[in-house]
Formats: C-alpha cells, sequence, structure tokens
C-alpha cells in the first residue's frame, strides 16, 4: 500500500494523484500503484509541489517494511538511525 499526502498543494496535483488512488481524506491519498506508477507519480509531486508539502509512504524491504519520501518547503526529513528510519527537521 502506498500514502501520499499533500498540504497546500498546487491546483492540479490533487486531481492528477486520483487517477490512480483515492482521496480518503483532504489531501490523504491511498492506493496500490506499481513502483513504476509509484516513481513517476513522485517525479510529478516533487517537481510541482511549489511553496506546498508532499509525503509518500511505501512498501520497502527494510526492517520496518516501509520507506518515506519528502518534497517540499519546511519539510521532515527521512533519516536513517541503525537501520530504522526517523523522521528529523531542521532547526532555524
Amino acid at each position: 500500500m502506498t500514502v501520499i499526502i499533500l498540504i497546500a498543494a498546487p491546483e492540479g496535483l490533487r486531481g492528477h494523484l486520483t487517477r490512480w488512488m483515492v482521496e480518503v481524506n483532504a489531501g490523504v491519498f491511498v492506493g496500490n500503484p506499481s513502483r513504476r506508477v509509484r516513481d513517476r507519480l513522485w517525479e510529478t509531486l516533487a517537481t510541482r509541489i511549489g511553496d506546498g508539502q508532499a509525503v509518500l509512504v511505501e512498501p520497502a524491504t527494510n526492517e520496518q517494511g516501509w520507506a518515506v519520501r519528502t518534497a517540499g518547503r519546511d519539510r521532515w526529513q527521512p533519516t536513517d538511525y541503525d537501520g530504522l528510519i526517523l523522521s528529523a527537521r531542521r532547526r532555524g
């Protein structure tokens, strides 16, 4: 399962995502796209997110079973801590 969260996204991105995923709440999309489609969706989101924020949670072959990607401003940065993915935020 893949989850994408959009915050303050430009017009059109939400509609673009609904071609492959279901919007279960405002800005929260859930689906099971192939890796190829997921990678293409992320390229589009990361390129067009502008001043908004995007977070993608996807299946992965690590200890937790998932990975996260982020794009946009004021974002949390996924950080590997002894094999665990944690979220860190830059100070200042």
